[in-house]
């Protein structure tokens, strides 16, 4: 399997990868694996696969990275949220993944479970995405990569305190950082040099999700408080009833934000794919044209 820091350090093109996300049915599985070897053929140098929120899917998650790693040859980074979880149960996770031989983990502090099964605060193993970081390096034999905002994480105070976290995640251990989905090339760069300033020295991947739905849209970046440019809201706007239409522009403004991060010096570009492959793939080949 690829070394991802190690690819980073030595890639001579950008790198391409790609973020899936696990079904919430178990019926869906299948038809979720369908799609990632669909996705395998437009060559990501590897994926990521999200964990579930609060620990709801952590088993079936932790399963699914190594079947994904496994049947695709991708590597693999596994998604790890800690929040809601003892040490015990985090040393068990890895260890799983360990078996399955899947040796790279997205360190998140992860959303607060909606049922409130979680321990009061004082109580709690992990405050922080850093906590985790630590205790995985601690630990060894992993790669890790965390979590960055270009346009500060929702529930930060200010951007200010939001930087001082990443780059106390940094410090703690974290092998590169992949961003919150954003749309505007310009809050990618900002964020990058107030972190090279602050001294941070990782590799920093934006992330990018084509746009595929626009109440779909709506309800993302509202949860993310990620900010939608006036121009590319008034042109899914126009278009919102029309599916087809709405993924053309959504394409459109990825592929033109993505030329305009590698132009400027990003490393590679994440994909947000929603586990579709026809926008990425679209991406992908204007990219490689270019």
């Amino acid at each position: 399997m690829t070394d991802i820091p190690e690819l980073f350090a030595s890639a001579r093109r950008p790198v391409f990868s790609f973020e899936f996300f696990l079904p919430k049915n178990p019926d869906g599985l299948d038809a979720f694996f369908a799609s990632a070897k669909a996705l395998k053929a437009l060559g990501p140098d590897f994926v990521t696969l999200t964990y579930g929120a609060g620990g709801s899917d952590r088993s079936r998650t932790l399963d699914a990275a190594g079947r994904l790693q496994r049947e695709t040859g991708l590597t693999t980074a596994c998604h790890l949220t800690c929040i809601a979880h003892t040490r015990a149960e985090i040393a068990d996770a890895l260890a799983r993944l360990e078996a399955f031989g899947v040796r790279h983990v997205v360190a998140l502090r992860g959303d607060l479970p909606q049922d409130g099964r979680v321990r009061p605060a004082e109580e709690r193993d992990y405050a922080h995405a850093a906590d985790l970081v630590r205790d995985i390096r601690a630990r060894g034999g992993f790669r890790v990569a965390v979590a960055a905002y270009p346009e500060k994480h929702p529930e930060s105070p200010s951007p200010e305190e939001d930087l001082r976290r990443f780059a106390e995640k940094a410090a703690a251990g974290a092998d590169w950082a992949i961003t919150q989905l954003f749309f505007d090339a310009a809050d990618y760069f900002a964020f990058v040099r107030r972190a090279r300033a602050a001294g941070v020295v990782v590799p920093i991947v934006p992330g990018v999700m084509p746009v595929t739905g626009y109440s779909q849209l709506k309800r993302f970046t509202g949860l993310c408080g990620a900010r939608i440019p006036p121009e590319l809201d008034e042109r899914l706007a126009a278009v919102q009833s029309d599916p087809a239409a709405v993924a053309a522009v959504g394409v459109d403004w990825a592929a033109r934000q993505s030329r305009l991060l590698l132009e400027g010096g990003a490393p590679g570009v994440h994909f947000y794919t929603l586990n579709r492959s026809a926008s990425a793939a679209e991406i992908l080949a204007r990219l490689r044209r270019a």
